[in-house]
């Protein structure tokens, strides 16, 4: 029996290794690009915030292992040349924009895009995600900014994926557990959330057939057949039609959200996938106050879903927002608050312990 367990741990300490070996960035930092303030929000918080970032995308990312950097609009092409030699891949999440709106979520993703391009072709990886209106914005990007996409019908559809033949040969899906597998191809567990969709004829008709391989595809509530996974057939561009955060971390109620334990399982998994593909990437800060000074965790979120949002909690920002200056006054000046604050809380506690 002792020779058993020693063999058997002999050869998990192979497995593990070699697990190990094949991982080489063990602090994935991922962007979520912000998008313009939704209607909805912009309605609940009239003339306040300029853009947001769903927290669902936050946790989503974190769940996989890795950390959030807010990556905002209406910049030039060289801040997003800055950030992204400082980050191992960037999110481009849903939501409820047009692609034709300038300074905007869209007109961003084209420099991320161009700069994810030419990263990649001179051999540093650079993944890029896209879940729901991300997944169209990366064919529309493809399509040198065309709108390609057909407007169907699949709101609050839960639906399992319909997987072509070959979809096992994918790098989304060649190393899938079985399990997760099944889930997907059995039970209604992907949320849709759209009103445009992007057809394989669409990706025919603009010319970009050869570029995305597609691995499966569903149907809307009257029948109409959209493409629910991609993968780029040369770079590391993933997208999703369905919103696999929504079932971690959406509770709206009479959204059809699936949070069984097997949508759970579904669902990590493309978290897990997406930051796995990251940790291939060697970017990092110059130190870390830098990597500090960029991290979400320096914003505060929102609960929304009170006011009634499809989005229980939210990060938004104004105008003038930015990443918090390094060594500058009133940086000094929050952080000296924040401690003086802590030390209070500290001593009341202590305080209350005497009495």
């Amino acid at each position: 029996m002792k020779i058993i367990f020693l063999l058997f741990g002999l050869l998990w300490g192979k497995m593990e290794a070699a697990v190990v070996a094949t991982i080489e960035n063990e602090n994935p930092i991922i962007g979520i690009l912000a998008q313009e303030q939704s209607y909805a929000l912009e309605n609940r918080y009239p003339g306040i915030y300029k853009s947001f970032i769903a927290a669902s995308y936050v946790k989503f990312v974190e769940g996989g292992g890795a950390r959030v950097v807010p990556i905002w609009i209406d910049k030039p092409r060289e801040y997003y040349e800055d950030i992204m030699m400082k980050i191992n891949g960037i999110l481009f999440p849903g939501g409820a924009t047009w692609f034709n709106q300038t300074n905007g979520y869209s007109e961003a993703a084209e420099h991320i895009y161009a700069v994810a391009l030419e990263l990649n072709d001179r051999g540093d990886y650079f993944p890029l995600w896209g879940t729901c209106l991300g997944f169209e914005l990366l064919t529309y990007l493809s399509a040198n900014s065309r709108e390609h996409r057909a407007h169907c019908s699949s709101q609050k559809q839960p639906l399992p994926l319909d997987f072509f033949p070959n979809f096992r040969t994918s790098r989304m899906f060649s190393h899938a557990p079985d399990r997760v597998i099944e889930i997907l191809q059995r039970d209604a567990v992907t949320p849709n959330f759209h009103q445009f969709c992007v057809t394989q004829e669409n990706l025919t008709e603009y010319g970009i057939a050869d570029q995305w391989r597609v691995m499966s595809d569903n149907k809307d509530w009257n029948g109409f057949t959209f493409i629910s996974t991609i993968e780029h057939t040369k770079y590391p561009f993933y997208g999703i039609q369905f919103h696999p955060e929504k079932n971690l971390y959406e509770w709206i109620y009479n959204n059809n959200i699936s949070h069984t334990p097997e949508a759970i399982i579904a669902a990590q998994y493309f978290a897990q996938f997406f930051v796995d593909e990251t940790r291939r990437s060697d970017h990092k800060f110059a130190n870390h106050s830098d990597e500090n000074n960029h991290m979400i965790y320096n914003y505060e979120s929102t609960f929304t879903g009170m006011l009634g949002s499809s989005y229980e909690q939210c990060y938004m920002f104004d105008d003038e927002v930015d990443y918090v200056k390094v060594n500058s006054p009133g940086d000094a000046a929050r952080i000296f608050q924040f401690k003086w604050g802590i030390f209070l809380t500290f001593l009341i506690i202590q305080i209350s312990h005497l009495a």
